[in-house]
């Protein structure tokens, strides 16, 4: 039996599938989950399966908070315990535009899925972790895939912004909540990142990257966040909890 489980939330693509991949790569037992069937999800479990790690796909819309509990279940009557979860599942506005004309269902999904559902689902984990007996020398952790816009405004979509800066927020708060307990909780922020997500815009600002937006002249790729998740999630920043992480190139660092 796998000691490590992990369950990584919207690792159909991007960010999540990378970092499910990373953490097969490092032993892990992986979870993988998609709101819906697709062939992006099975590749997903194809591609963890290849790196040689024992795997489940999920589907479950995470919109539904009252299911959380069946779908820990689902990953642990597969997998195992539960020892790490990684909250990356996450939606954009529905419309890039000036802040005056945000409509409230925007607004709404927004909050739902990037900062309620990941409240309740690390609620759920967290108090499952904290109800059974566990072994010292298994590093258990949380990881909260949050955005840059947690920190910088975005006035083509504040409700985004909005949503990333109360997760972040949500991650600091369970930190102080589990220190005691020895569960470390991080926020991961990526920045410019190629992923689906940022397909519209990314070239934009790939030029933009290179001409010093980032003090690293590059955008970054997913398999990037992927591996600052595995190196979160095997306990290789010891003694650390409740950090907010810029995996940004430096596009935030002040400077003259």
């Amino acid at each position: 039996m796998t000691r490590h489980v992990a369950l990584v939330t919207g690792s159909s693509r991007g960010i999540g599938r990378s970092a499910a991949i990373a953490l097969a790569r490092a032993g892990f037992a992986v979870a993988v989950h998609g709101s819906r069937a697709s062939d992006d999800l099975d590749h997903a479990l194809e591609d963890v399966r290849a790196a040689g790690a024992r795997s489940v796909k999920i589907i479950y819309d995470v919109a539904d908070c009252s299911g959380f509990a069946k779908l820990l279940d689902t990953a642990e009557a597969a997998l195992g315990p539960l020892t790490t979860l990684v909250t990356n599942a996450g939606v954009g506005v529905m419309h890039r535009g000036d802040p005056l004309e945000v409509s409230e269902a925007s607004w709404d999904r927004c909050l739902l899925i990037n900062t309620k559902s990941v409240f309740f689902l690390t609620q759920e984990f967290a108090g499952r972790l904290l109800s059974r007996a566990r072994s010292d020398d298994i590093f258990h952790a949380i990881i909260n895939v949050t955005s840059s816009n947690a920190v910088a405004a975005a006035e083509p979509r504040i409700e985004y912004a909005v949503s990333k800066a109360a997760s972040a927020m949500i991650s600091r708060g369970w930190a102080v909540r589990l220190g005691r307990e020895g569960i470390a909780v991080y926020d991961l922020q990526p920045g410019l990142i190629a992923t689906d997500m940022t397909a519209t815009v990314i070239d934009q600002y790939k030029k933009r990257a290179e001409d010093g937006l980032t003090l690293l002249p590059r955008i970054g790729q997913p398999e990037d966040m992927g591996t600052i998740v595995a190196t979160l999630a095997t306990g290789q920043l010891p003694y650390t909890t409740g950090l907010s992480i810029a995996a940004d190139g430096g596009m935030l660092v002040p400077r003259f």
